[in-house]
């Protein structure tokens, strides 16, 4: 745990008001693009951060001392993204998932996916398994390290870093073969 996340924590158990405005302030927009890289929605994003937050705030006991308090956060962030991609399949049995996510996602007036280039990118980033998806997206966006990723999906670091350079692969293979 960083000593600022140490500082957020303290600030936390002294006056929730003010730590909460620490904790959003730190953690609020990387907590959106992880969760939005993954549900593509703009909507649902925003929904799942709003409750990643909500659930923080109830389950701060839960903090270990030793834990990354960043990685326990994208932990919950990341298991909030999945319920909503879980709610979504349920409601559609959509054959070919990942197009229709990037047609939405090229629909979406909160970013500029003019450039071709960009949708390639996440065409072939959602076109991955979802543990190497969040180990691209974690390590490629968030600059997080194995440890912390490996804390986010349930593995070992070895298997994080295998995770994310079968991942890197699979996105050069996908650039290269869709190029025009």
């Amino acid at each position: 745990m960083t000593g600022e996340d140490k500082d957020i924590l303290s600030i936390l158990q002294r006056n929730s008001e003010k730590g909460f405005r620490l904790l959003m302030g730190k953690y609020q927009e990387p907590i959106y693009w992880h969760i939005r890289r993954l549900v593509v929605s703009h909507d649902d994003a925003q929904d799942a951060t709003q409750e990643t937050f909500v659930r923080v705030f109830r389950n701060l006991g839960q903090v270990k001392k030793k834990d990354s308090f960043a990685a326990w956060i994208y932990r919950i962030a990341t298991n909030e993204a999945f319920r909503i991609l879980d709610a979504r399949k349920a409601e559609t049995m959509d054959l070919d998932a990942s197009q229709e996510n990037i047609k939405s996602l090229m629909a979406d007036e909160y970013v500029d996916y003019s450039d071709l280039e960009t949708v390639r990118l996440q065409e072939a980033i959602l076109s991955l398994p979802p543990k190497q998806q969040l180990a691209f997206n974690l390590r490629y966006y968030d600059e997080l390290g194995y440890e912390d990723i490996a804390g986010i999906i349930g593995a070992t670091a070895a298997s994080a870093k295998a995770n994310y350079h079968i991942a890197k692969e699979k996105i050069i293979a996908y650039m290269n073969n869709h190029s025009e």
